[in-house]
């Protein structure tokens, strides 16, 4: 019925309305033909890193505003259609229309999601971190998994992953891992990775088959751009260790000292990288990963003193249990703090993690965080 049909493209046009008014679209509008028309001066790419910085400002709203303006624009071609073809009483059009709306909809629940995405950090890379709890050998395994369980996630939303650092365990697995994800709005999605994972399952290392439980505590923090606010460190608070890579990485790394160790002295916070095959690289890779957790820090001292003040507990501080991941005795995994559970666990570890960063944004949007 073409009735029903006007009255879905009209909801999904209030729900538009609402998107442009929270991004803004019509200001972005002008906002990139005021920077275009910068970029278009004599002497503009003279200017630097003032030129990238403007570069980098047009390419993200566009990415943002672009694809509302596009999504407002079908819709009301559509609606027009919609209202023709009912005057005419053309029922030869309204499967095709009724499946054009349908992928509207579907698009406009994506544009909604990434309007969520608004925090400060939330385009920027990320640095995850994985280790493993209690349990020797078991978490370790544990860890390897959700390792493979991100970079199956990166490989499926088309970002670039690295591994930055990681030490082995004893017998299976790794005892911590650290990767540097790049991609639009990779923190933003990773940042609902945040606290305790659990693992219930028949261990592979028991002789016996007995159910064992594990965890592993995950971290992200975002990568900062060079134009971002950085924290002074004084080269004197600074002790910088350099060693021999570890691993299978061939002859360069067994003969040369080129990993690097730095150690923040006032705040005991250590950083490394071994991944580099030039030790200036891995230097400044630490550097960046040092600085992204100076930032952390800050940011946690902040919410702490909140927290005093109002006396709230932080419900998705750093070494909160967050999900659940049961293989035995049967499959499921369920995150604690949006309540959503899926069955198939093997396709949760085999990288579809979206559904529960999805959750997790609108989750946090609707408790105000």
């Amino acid at each position: 019925m073409y009735s029903e049909l006007i009255e879905q493209l009209n909801e999904l046009r209030k729900r538009i309305n609402v998107l442009e008014e929270t991004l803004h679209t019509e200001e972005g509008t002008g906002r990139i033909r005021e920077l275009e028309e910068k970029m278009s001066q004599a002497g503009f790419w003279d200017l630097g890193d003032r030129a990238k910085e403007v570069i980098s400002e047009v390419k993200k709203l566009k990415s943002e505003i672009e694809p509302v303006v596009s999504v407002a624009r079908t819709t009301t071609d559509l609606l027009e259609l919609a209202e023709i073809g009912n005057a005419e009483k053309d029922a030869a059009s309204l499967d095709e229309l009724e499946v054009e709306a349908g992928a509207v909809e579907k698009m406009l629940e994506e544009l909604e999601l990434r309007a969520i995405l608004n925090e400060p950090h939330d385009h920027a890379n990320v640095f995850l971190s994985i280790h493993a709890g209690a349990g020797g050998t078991e978490s370790c395994d544990w860890t390897s998994m959700l390792a493979r369980m991100y970079t199956r996630f990166a490989e499926r939303q088309g970002f670039a992953v690295k591994m930055v650092d990681a030490l082995d365990g004893e017998e299976a697995g790794v005892r911590n891992i650290t990767f540097l994800v790049r991609g639009d709005y990779a923190y933003g999605y990773l940042k609902s990775e945040v606290g305790v994972h659990r693992l219930v399952r028949i261990s592979p290392f028991d002789a016996k088959s007995r159910r064992q439980t594990s965890f592993a505590a995950v971290d992200v923090i975002p990568e900062l751009p060079e134009t971002d606010r950085k924290i002074d460190v004084s080269p004197a608070d600074l002790r910088v260790d350099t060693f021999r890579a570890g691993g299978a990485g061939g002859q360069h790394v067994n003969k040369t000292d080129s990993a690097v160790r730095i150690t923040h002295l006032p705040t005991g916070i250590v950083v490394q990288c071994q991944n580099e095959r030039s030790q200036h690289s891995n230097r400044t890779t630490a550097m960046k990963l040092l600085q992204a957790r100076l930032l952390r820090e800050e940011e946690k001292k902040r919410e702490a003193e909140v927290e005093r003040l109002y006396g709230e507990k932080g419900e998705i501080a750093f070494g909160s249990q967050i999900r659940s991941y049961t293989l035995q005795p049967f499959t499921l995994v369920k995150d604690h703090r949006t309540n959503l559970e899926k069955g198939n666990a093997n396709a949760v570890l085999d990288g579809e993690i979206l559904p529960f960063s999805e959750a997790y944004l609108r989750w946090r949007r609707k408790k105000g965080k």
